[in-house]
């Protein structure tokens, strides 16, 4: 089964100076744990989870205040839809992370998670 047939397709982006307090808001909105960011001409430049967010909340004020850029991964792992489920399972668990976007072109076309993942097993 190939990481195409079983992303998220239906998903958000943010930019790396949207405000984190509204980052967090999405996620809590989608039920997501994580977000590619992408620049003005809708490349991958980052991704951003809750994690990352979560640390950072630790000192009081910031949230408010400060861009995504302070705290988004911008050595990002990514998957092809092309690559099969294992390869982005793979590559999560080898990574030490939850979500990774998908891929093709330098464009994002979608999502996978750890949940994803899981789902597409429970369902076998």
């Amino acid at each position: 089964m190939r990481i195409g047939a079983v992303m998220e397709k239906e998903f958000v982006t943010v930019r790396e100076t949207d405000p984190i307090e509204n980052v967090l808001k999405i996620m809590t909105e989608k039920k997501v744990n994580g977000l590619p960011v992408v620049n003005e001409h809708n490349l991958l430049i980052g991704m951003v989870v809750k994690a990352d967010i979560f640390r950072f909340m630790i000192q009081p004020g910031h949230i408010e205040s400060c861009p995504v850029d302070w705290v988004m991964a911008k050595d990002v792992v990514s998957v092809h839809p092309d690559e099969s489920v294992r390869e982005a399972a793979d590559k999560l668990l080898s990574n030490h992370i939850v979500a990774m976007p998908v891929v093709e072109n330098s464009k994002v076309v979608g999502v996978v998670s750890v949940e994803d993942l899981l789902r597409y097993y429970s369902h076998r």
